[in-house]
């Protein structure tokens, strides 16, 4: 957040932001938390659309002929059950980019059409974990990691409404540590899904009327391909889009940043080149950033962007679209991290940039 400038957030948008953080919407069946995002930007659009798969979008000037997105996901990463074993234990494969690593000892909520049952992700003790002729400790993988629910049979597992297909979620929810940091599980991308919503209601509230049509998108299925947001993209159409998700602090341990750039948390959002950027877009997002005095960072990236920027960028003969990242520390693990200065200054940055856009901005690089 500038210097300059008081907290942006109020009590009831920090209420919702914890309750949308802490409801599960895994890839594939986001619908619940679609429904808490909605019901939070209904009072600052004039109408909404929702697709087929679930990707929501508040509209504001529906009937203006040119057309901007500003989007993020509502997906979070997630397990299937894959298989129960005749002694009641549970395997799992991925719902997108689930880690292994992480899951040993958590806990997790396993969905059914019965209601939520409770699990945890076994590990044997450190005493009697078999190791291999040399000695060396096994690690966790996709095929040895099992949840158990207290089941001592498959017919159990199944009594409690446990079949091959239910989602699985870790149990992590919204906490604060010192210096104003969040946690929780799922920060990729609820957080951006807010701060979306946070420039709607900025809009409202200060009363501005912007020139052409705003199309608030929060995509499903991110983190399986950007799908949603291909969907959506054809669905809209949009004239420009402006894609925000969360991007890695890379000074953390165990990081190179000669390969993953510097980006920390505290420094303001980050703004990326990549050939799927429109450059003019970005160029246009940089200097309202400076205008504004409003903290931010660089980062590049070889091909794609890895969000749904791509999806948006090459869709409809092409979208000028660019990414604004709000950095984060530890993704896709049940503590992700962002600093609260960070999502402040993103939400404005995108507001500000929004003001800056009129249906003759030139985008045409020739």
């Amino acid at each position: 957040m500038s210097k300059k400038q008081k907290s942006i957030l109020t009590k009831e948008s920090l209420a919702f932001l914890k309750d949308y953080l802490n409801n599960p919407s895994p890839t594939g069946f986001e619908k619940e938390g679609q429904k808490l995002w909605l019901k939070y930007l209904t009072p600052y659009i004039d109408e909404h659309q929702v697709d087929a798969y679930g990707s929501v979008v508040g509209v504001i000037n529906p009937k203006a002929p040119f057309k901007v997105v500003i989007e993020a996901h509502a997906d979070e990463i997630s397990w299937f059950v894959n298989y129960i074993s005749p002694e009641g234990l549970i395997y799992v494969i991925r719902n997108g980019g689930s880690d292994q690593a992480i899951a040993p000892s958590m806990r997790v909520n396993i969905h059914t059409e019965k209601g939520t049952v409770k699990a945890v992700f076994g590990w044997p003790a450190i005493h009697t974990r078999l190791r291999s002729g040399d000695g060396k400790e096994p690690q966790p993988k996709v095929e040895n990691i099992f949840l158990d629910c207290g089941a001592r049979s498959r017919k159990e597992v199944e009594d409690l409404g446990i079949h091959v297909g239910c989602v699985c979620t870790f149990d992590d929810g919204f906490e604060e540590l010192s210096y104003d940091y969040f946690i929780c599980r799922a920060i990729d991308n609820r957080i951006g899904g807010f701060m979306i919503a946070e420039v709607a209601r900025l809009l409202k509230e200060k009363k501005q009327q912007l020139p052409f049509g705003l199309y608030i998108v929060n995509a499903v299925q991110e983190e399986v391909g950007l799908r949603g947001a291909e969907m959506i993209a054809k669905r809209i159409k949009p004239d420009v889009a402006i894609i925000t998700d969360v991007t890695h602090d890379t000074t953390t341990p165990m990081i190179n940043k000669n390969i993953e750039g510097e980006i920390k948390c505290g420094g303001g959002p980050s703004i990326t080149y990549g050939p799927a950027v429109h450059n003019i877009l970005r160029e246009l997002i940089i200097k309202t950033a400076k205008k504004n005095d409003i903290p931010h960072q660089l980062h590049a990236v070889s091909r794609s962007t890895g969000t749904d920027t791509d999806a948006f960028a090459y869709s409809n003969d092409g979208t000028p679209s660019a990414l604004i990242s709000l950095p984060l520390r530890y993704m896709h693990t049940t503590v992700e991290m962002v600093k609260r200065d960070d999502v402040e200054n993103t939400i404005q940055l995108i507001y500000q940039t929004l003001l800056q856009i009129t249906p003759k901005t030139n985008f045409k690089y020739l």
